[in-house]
């Protein structure tokens, strides 16, 4: 009995002493950080000089920040915009990729290329692009006899335009889950459709779509987190403007804590939208998820 008692308390040991890097790296790097920010929500901080206890005066000063909910409608207006952009283009490249065609794992690591490299080189690239006298896409433009596009240097373009920038950065991830998903769908279905007549529309929508509902799901759920948080996209690109049109709730969330060194408002501001993007994710999951 003895023994047998410890060799359970050498395998705890030993099952401690490997889960011991994740602890550690979850007490320093989340589990600090969050507490911390809500001790930070009643004070106010600028990092050098000592916390001053102001109670509720950050949640105040929130509900009165017309900027900041300026920038969350950014934000919603981007993710809109970005959403159903990504899972169509997503789905139908998946599509395309899951057909017998010559290179096909050539053209699924090329779609994947953008996920693995740099935000900020994707962004610097595509502010290039977007250049209004000399940039690629207004030139290609002027070529076929269109007028040129102010891409971000207009409010009512520069949001779109970034969403079709982060759309061709992250498709590469969502056409891999796509194609996952595709491939995990029994093929004696489609067999069953070709028997009883259905076409390529009638078996995309009554087989495909519902077989793709948890896929579909996942895809909208980190497009949704990784929509709220844009942050790279428009510090690049834009810096928020023009017109505070790009200013996304992150960036502001940014620079009220390293730009102005407002750090008890910057973690306020912090947690209230942590909240916003939990009830979003939640809705999202309700209305699209099927039992």
């Amino acid at each position: 009995m003895k023994k047998l008692v410890n060799k359970m308390r050498g395998e705890s040991f030993t099952g401690s002493l490997m889960a011991s890097p994740y602890i550690i790296y979850f007490s320093l790097f989340i589990a600090f950080p969050i507490g911390f920010s809500f001790v930070l929500m009643f004070h106010k901080w600028n990092i050098i000089t000592p916390m001053e206890w102001v109670g509720l005066r950050n949640f105040v000063r929130l509900a009165n920040d017309a900027q900041f909910f300026k920038a969350i409608w950014n934000t919603l207006t981007f993710l809109v915009i970005h959403i159903p952009l990504q899972i169509i283009v997503a789905l139908l490249l998946a599509i395309g990729l899951n057909q017998k065609i010559r290179f096909r794992g050539f053209f699924r690591s090329l779609y994947f290329m953008p996920v693995i490299v740099s935000g900020v080189v994707i962004t610097i690239l595509w502010r290039q692009l977007y250049g209004f006298e000399t940039g690629l896409l207004n030139m290609l433009l002027l070529k076929i006899g269109m007028d040129k596009i102010p891409w971000i240097n207009d409010p009512d373009w520069a949001m779109p335009s970034i969403a079709i920038m982060a759309t061709w950065k992250n498709v590469g991830l969502y056409v891999i889950l796509f194609l996952v998903g595709l491939q995990n769908i029994p093929r004696f279905l489609y067999e069953a459709a070709d028997i009883d007549g259905a076409g390529p529309l009638q078996k995309f929508w009554h087989i495909t779509i519902p077989a793709l509902n948890n896929t579909v799901v996942l895809v909208m759920t980190l497009s949704t987190i990784g929509g709220f948080s844009l942050f790279i996209e428009p510090f690049v690109m834009t810096g928020g403007g023009p017109m505070n049109s790009t200013l996304s709730a992150m960036l502001y969330i940014y620079n009220q804590a390293f730009y102005f060194g407002h750090m008890g408002y910057s973690a306020t501001l912090g947690i209230f939208f942590a909240g916003i993007v939990l009830m979003v994710i939640l809705v999202q999951k309700k209305l699209v998820e099927q039992d």
